[in-house]
């Protein structure tokens, strides 16, 4: 998330920080004055310290569209020694913001992001430069999709004339003011997947990595209508909502396949909103009161992804303070311990480095400590293996020390990943 929310306006996700606060919670009560003692993870097992590179409407990177390759190129080496510099180890780099990407695709256009023209050529290879400029600093990259959206707009005519979701405008819904690829067609979850896996044929990435969206986030007096393609695939299903489950299902399980079928070795991680379902919807669920539960809104079964062992990491979005009391970093974190404790599937917490500093936030994150005391506790739940932070330009920024506070208190030296 950044400041107006992670993958608000061009990320989508706004309503989901005002769909957590109540009345009472304009001003979340503080964590535990004496956090628990720190402690360092076995040397044997690696840590993730990884930092999102977002490109979508050039939120991280390029700063602007059109610049030069040599200035994208240089800005994009500057975000790699920046987190080599701060003792990270990866990097998750967003190369396909909005169904165009940012390598040659043979599905897709190029980005609208590099040049500001989609399907224009940038005069280089983005991700392969970033693989390898990575890789030669001994940072992971992790490829980073998202599956669905095509544009932040409602307009096709200004998607490029190649895209296919002009070609096929079967395939697409708009929603919120944003154009999605449906879901419940076969045909799309086959595409989406050839696209992304064109990234994982032609580079070494070391992971696919995908963010929260699958069905779109909740937009108060809309509908997204899938209705003829709940008609056409649906009659094995009670609910819409039980079939738009076992779509996201088929695209998870069908994707982790096909990743392994590819190229061995390359991890499949996803980063959903930090809220399965509230305790009171689900006895399973967390004590939280969440306005937004990934199950029932976004169609997005993340617990039962991590139980199968469908993907090799998951990583929530814990973006809510130590002490916030509709949705309490110290409460989700056991939960999400608890949840991928013996399944072999990794945890890595996503952190909100975009809300320190913030005068919008709640005063916990007017302390530079605050997100130091997020690996405070991580450091007591062994399943915690590492932390992403969002999001780049914020790393550079670090408006009140944050980041620094992070890496004086728990980045003393390096360390490898975890595998």
């Amino acid at each position: 998330m950044r400041r107006m929310g992670r993958r608000s306006l061009v990320l989508g996700a706004a309503s989901t920080v005002a769909a957590l606060m109540t009345a009472g919670d304009a001003v979340a009560a503080r964590g535990p004055a004496s956090p628990p003692r720190r402690r360092r993870r076995r040397a044997d097992t690696g840590e993730l310290r990884g930092v999102w590179i977002a490109t979508v409407a050039n939120l991280d990177w390029p700063s602007a569209p059109g610049l030069s390759a040599a200035a994208q190129e240089a800005e994009l080496i500057a975000h790699l020694d920046r987190a080599v510099a701060l003792k990270l180890n990866a990097v998750v780099l967003q190369v396909r913001p909005s169904a165009d990407a940012l390598w040659p695709s043979s599905y897709e256009p190029w980005a609208e992001c590099l040049t500001g023209v989609q399907g224009k050529d940038p005069g280089w290879d983005p991700l392969g430069t970033a693989v390898r400029e990575a890789h030669a600093r001994g940072l992971e990259l992790h490829a980073w999709f998202n599956p669905y959206r095509v544009a932040n707009h409602t307009d096709p005519s200004r998607l490029a004339a190649s895209h296919p979701a002009r070609q096929h405008p079967d395939w697409v819904l708009p929603y919120g003011g944003k154009l999605y690829y449906n879901p419940g067609l076969p045909e799309v979850r086959e595409f989406v997947q050839d696209a992304m896996l064109d990234a994982v044929s032609r580079y070494a990435v070391d992971a696919v990595h995908w963010d929260d969206y699958f069905y779109p986030y909740p937009v108060a007096g809309q509908v997204f209508d899938d209705d003829a393609a709940y008609e056409e695939y649906g009659e094995d299903f009670a609910t819409k909502a039980a079939w738009r489950r076992d779509n996201t299902d088929r695209l998870v399980r069908e994707t982790a396949e096909r990743i392994k079928e590819v190229r061995s070795g390359v991890r499949f991680g996803i980063s959903p909103f930090g809220v399965w379902r509230n305790a009171s919807t689900d006895p399973l669920g967390s004590d939280t009161a969440a306005g937004v539960q990934t199950y029932d809104d976004l169609h997005a079964d993340t617990r039962k992804w991590v139980k199968e062992g469908w993907i090799d990491y998951i990583c929530p979005q814990l973006y809510w303070n130590i002490g916030f009391a509709a949705a309490d970093y110290a409460k989700l974190l056991p939960w999400w311990a608890e949840t991928v404790r013996g399944t072999g599937v990794g945890l890595y917490i996503g952190e909100a480095l975009y809300k320190a500093g913030d005068p919008a936030q709640p005063a916990a994150w007017q302390d530079p400590a605050e997100l130091s005391r997020h690996l405070d506790l991580a450091s007591g739940h062994p399943e915690a293996g590492g932390h992403v932070f969002f999001s780049a330009r914020q790393v550079k920024a670090d408006p009140i020390g944050a980041m620094a506070r992070v890496v004086a208190d728990h980045y003393r030296t390096r360390a490898r990943t975890p595998h």
